[in-house]
């Protein structure tokens, strides 16, 4: 167990500085910048704001510099030599992940602080929906299988797959908000503004969830244990729920390692749909506005949730089915 986890410790930390690495570079690299849809300033005034934001020093310095500011304070050395060329104890509180660009005065930090809350808001409804639903369908549909209910169950899941967010979410603000009135159509401020948000991003993953319930359980169901189980006489919902559902719901728990990192950061797409101000918002506005540690700062975010997640999904697999080998 201890080799297993130093070693995705180690890939880990190995992931997150080729992410990062690859992020700084391909978003200073693309066509643009900052500063390009400010007003024509003198070349004075872009000379200081380069100055000021370190855009007039070379890329790797810039990239040396940041790399040193986002390393956790337990992992930094206790010296570190100054830009004069002395020596400069650092006593910083933490991950710094530089200023906005598109905020003045403002941190990526205080950001991230800001919205992330939001986004969580958003998700936990969100994944509450698509695992009830998602598994409820899932399961029936397997115990139902070649019925009615399989058939509504899996066009469910086949729609949901083939029609993405961006459209479902009009629709549901067309019908729901515009035509019937039972919600608003955007903003985050009440119960009535936040159900069609929620509801249709918890649908997004409710599909993927009911295939890959409906496949686990079948697989499950047609197992040895299970038919003696039958056959020592215990109650279909004892077979279910006490056999059949833990090794059924195995590959709902693997894909739930990205699935909820996404859903708790917020959907950039739903959150654009609806005007909600999270996370994922300013995610696409740091990237239309080229605000790099915007861009870097949920990057980094998004990456070290994902594979904390997935660490996590394995312990879980290994718990629910002791076939499962942590060190594979």
């Amino acid at each position: 167990m201890t080799r297993f986890f130093i070693s995705r410790l180690l890939q880990t930390l190995l992931a997150l500085f080729v992410i990062v690495t690859a992020t700084f570079f391909m978003s200073r690299f693309a066509p643009g910048g900052p500063f390009t849809a400010e007003k024509s300033t003198t070349p004075e005034i872009e000379a200081n704001i380069k100055a000021y934001y370190n855009l007039d020093k070379p890329l790797w310095w810039q990239y040396r510099k940041y790399m040193w500011d986002v390393m956790p304070k337990t992992f930094r050395p206790t010296l570190l030599f100054s830009e004069q060329g002395g020596i400069d104890l650092k006593a910083g509180l933490g991950m710094d992940f530089g200023p906005s660009y598109k905020y003045a005065n403002r941190t990526v930090n205080e950001i991230i602080a800001e919205k992330l809350p939001v986004s969580i808001q958003l998700g936990m409804p969100a994944l509450i929906i698509a695992l009830g639903i998602g598994i409820t369908l899932g399961v029936l549909a397997a115990l139902k299988r070649n019925t009615w209910v399989d058939y509504a169950a899996s066009t469910f899941g086949m729609v949901g797959l083939a029609i993405p967010t961006f459209v479902v979410g009009p629709i549901f603000v067309l019908i729901f908000a515009l035509q019937l009135h039972w919600f608003n159509a955007s903003g985050w401020y009440t119960v009535q503004d936040r159900v069609l948000p929620c509801f249709v991003l918890g649908l997004a993953y409710a599909a993927p969830i009911v295939r890959l319930t409906r496949g686990g359980m079948l697989e499950v169901l047609n197992q040895d244990f299970i038919r003696t189980a039958r056959a020592k006489g215990a109650s279909e919902a004892r077979v279910v729920f006490r056999h059949a559902l833990r090794g059924g719901l195995l590959p709902v728990v693997s894909y739930l390692g990205p699935a909820v990192a996404n859903i708790l950061t917020g959907s950039f797409v739903i959150e654009t749909i609806f005007q909600i101000p999270g996370l994922g918002r300013e995610f696409v506005n740091g990237a239309f506005n080229r605000d790099y540690f915007m861009i870097l700062g949920t990057v980094i975010l998004y990456a070290t949730l994902i594979m904390t997640l997935n660490l996590l999904v394995d312990i879980a697999q290994a718990w629910m089915n002791p076939k499962v080998r942590l060190e594979n």
